[in-house]
């Protein structure tokens, strides 16, 4: 059985033009959603940003009666219904300040697994299906939770891999649980479930997938995660987005990088250039920035997990000794404390990044990592 509560936060969330800022700017003026729905006009006009339109919708009976149909619908089919002024949200995800005011669930969420997201294009290559493959299998027994959108592509291959790799994984669906999209996925979703993973939704049983939903999707993928994985996208693509969102959240985003003439790379490559994701060189090194430890060495394959040891040059080893873990430092100071123009040390910041060794920051700006 669901509260009050429940029932009147559904009421509320169901009216035109409250969306997850506008409801939690009630519940925060006035208490409770029920509180919300039982206040006189008067006192919501008495509301900073709530108008006219917003408070003739609140107690309106029809937006009620959807409510408990909505109730209905969840009971008989076993789903959970979190709120976050309940602070019933995942934890990582709870920390956005537009993450849902009401978020669905099916299976149970284990929150003291470390998440990681992986996302990417439905056109997947055999290069992004060899990554995840390889990166799947070491992160084996690592007490990791990989999330995903459960599209066709990149997606599939993290849901479908991390079952294989018995790692928990976690589905964000752009619809509520009265359909689902792909159907081809639908089979997919109920493996999910059997294996202890989790399904989330912040739609309801009224809302299809509708092309806007994917983008509100992508949000809570990177909300839920600490780190957000770009395995293959163009230009463009829907996985920028989930990177934004991440980016954002001051969460950390990886990108692998790839050719510039593939196009399913193009879009990893941007997010590098423009110092919106870390750059991908190695397994190992991935788990290590990742947190995880005991990567396994293997040798000769596609993505090894040995690191390649690089020879620094003397003016490399020389920015190494400028650079500092935790306060970054600017190209001009580099410049004066080693005593090289500028032209000279960019190429070997350079190397120096693409090597995984500094960490390039906004207004040429430097990190050791």
């Amino acid at each position: 059985m669901f509260s009050e509560e429940v029932l009147y936060a559904i009421a509320l969330r169901h009216c035109p033009l409250i969306g997850d800022v506008i409801f939690r700017k009630l519940i925060r003026e006035v208490g409770s959603a029920q509180e919300v729905w039982e206040l006189s006009k008067s006192g919501l006009h008495n509301i900073y940003g709530i108008g006219r339109r917003i408070s003739l919708e609140i107690g309106n009976s029809a937006h009620l009666t959807f409510a408990e149909k909505e109730l209905k619908f969840c009971e008989k089919n076993d789903i959970r219904i979190n709120l976050r002024h309940l602070n019933e949200l995942p934890e990582l995800l709870n920390e956005c300040e537009d993450a849902p005011a009401i978020l669905y669930q099916k299976g149970e969420f284990n929150d003291t697994l470390k998440s990681v997201s992986i996302v990417g294009t439905r056109k997947i290559t055999s290069y992004g299906k060899n990554f995840i493959h390889d990166f799947l299998a070491d992160s084996k027994g690592k007490n990791m939770v990989t999330v995903s959108g459960l599209a066709l592509g990149v997606d599939t291959e993290v849901h479908e891999y991390s079952i294989q790799n018995n790692i928990s994984t976690i589905g964000v669906l752009a619809h509520g649980f009265h359909t689902f999209y792909p159907s081809k996925n639908r089979k997919l979703s109920e493996r999910i479930l059997q294996e202890n993973g989790v399904l989330f939704t912040e739609f309801n049983s009224s809302q299809k997938p509708d092309r806007e939903n994917f983008i509100q999707r992508n949000r809570v993928i990177a909300g839920l995660s600490e780190a957000t994985i770009v395995v293959e996208t163009a230009f463009g693509g829907g996985s920028v987005s989930t990177a934004t969102f991440a980016n954002n959240y001051n969460r950390e985003v990886y990108a692998l990088p790839g050719k510039i003439t593939d196009e399913s790379s193009q879009g990893c490559n941007q997010l590098i250039f423009q110092n919106k994701a870390k750059t991908i060189s190695t397994i190992s090194g991935l788990a290590d920035q990742l947190g995880f430890s005991g990567a396994q060495e293997k040798v000769g394959e596609l993505f090894p997990f040995s690191e390649i040891s690089i020879q620094l040059s003397d003016n490399q080893k020389n920015i190494m000794k400028v650079l500092d873990r935790k306060k970054s430092i600017s190209l001009d100071e580099i410049s004066e404390n080693i005593g090289l123009p500028t032209f000279k040390i960019l190429p070997d910041l350079l190397d120096l990044e693409i090597s995984g060794r500094v960490k390039a920051l906004s207004g040429r700006q430097y990190l050791a990592i």
